[in-house]
């Protein structure tokens, strides 16, 4: 039977998942967390060791790594994670247009790859990949970016920044590559699924202040959410999401995280004086 364990990052209110075949040991991990204290510019690997220490409680053989997307609220933690436990690093292979995007925004140097080669595996809208026992099932959900992917194992979809709790809504539509007409498209693809399929979201902002919930359904996102249900149309939507966005603050991380996310959560290489930096561009989100 497939088992999820959920680890919840209070920094960036983000969910984690260690999802696994308790007869066969096999398992993948989604969206890991590598922790980072901007005022002292230092990563620490508290969380993805959480994780790492249950795989070896439990004899976990960790087949993959998996982003659903590049995080914009935190450093991903698949570099460190795989340090850690083996297993190889994997992201949809849209990838490509966010690091195109962003080596500009950057001024990375012309040897930057923009070809994805920083993750073991590429993966594609409707190519089932293999993990042991269990079966990740890539949905290319574009709109929050045009590289996002909704996973699918077995009755569950971990949504990543697509859908969040119906309390709370849908992801935002403008970063670089967003779209509010994607994303309505993208939902609308999740919607068409059965009402009993379970929904795990990537993060949870706690509302307020309640418990901490990142499970919900189908079902209950078409009747509840409070940005997108079943029966709105799309062009009230857009109209919806291209407001609200427009009153949104960037994300406090969103430079730290993207030059490190955007080659699968590999921090900078130290400079010549054996310090590794990170850059802040000025003026982007003027």
């Amino acid at each position: 039977p497939m088992n999820i364990t959920h680890f919840f990052d209070p920094a960036s209110c983000t969910l984690s998942y260690l999802v696994y075949d308790a007869d066969t040991k096999d398992a993948v991990v989604i969206d890991p967390v590598l922790d980072f204290d901007p005022s002292a510019v230092r990563v620490s690997d508290v969380s993805v060791r959480r994780i790492a220490d249950t795989v070896r409680e439990l004899g976990l053989h960790v087949h993959y790594i998996i982003d659903t997307h590049a995080h914009a609220d935190h450093l991903s933690g698949q570099d460190a994670l795989k340090e850690l436990v083996g297993g190889k690093t994997a992201i949809g292979g849209q990838i490509t247009v966010v690091q195109d995007a962003f080596k500009g925004i950057f001024n990375f140097d012309e040897g930057f790859p923009t070809d994805g080669r920083q993750w073991d595996t590429l993966m594609t809208d409707g190519e089932p990949l293999k993990a042991g026992s269990l079966t990740i099932e890539p949905i290319h959900s574009p709109g929050h970016t045009p590289a996002c992917y909704t996973y699918k194992v077995d009755d569950a979809l971990f949504t990543g920044d697509v859908l969040f709790m119906p309390d709370f809504g849908t992801g935002r539509c403008d970063f670089p590559g967003g779209s509010a007409e994607d994303l309505y498209e993208s939902i609308q693809r999740l919607y068409a699924m059965p009402d009993a399929t379970r929904v795990f979201v990537g993060h949870d902002y706690q509302p307020g202040g309640r418990a901490l919930r990142y499970e919900t359904t189908i079902g209950e996102q078409k009747v509840s959410n409070k940005h997108l249900k079943a029966t709105d149309t799309k062009s009230a939507f857009v109209a919806f999401r291209t407001a609200r966005d427009k009153t949104l603050r960037p994300p406090h991380l969103i430079f730290q995280s993207l030059q490190v996310n955007a080659q699968a959560g590999v921090l900078p290489d130290p400079d010549s004086n054996g310090l590794r930096y990170l850059r802040l561009p000025m003026g982007v989100f003027a």
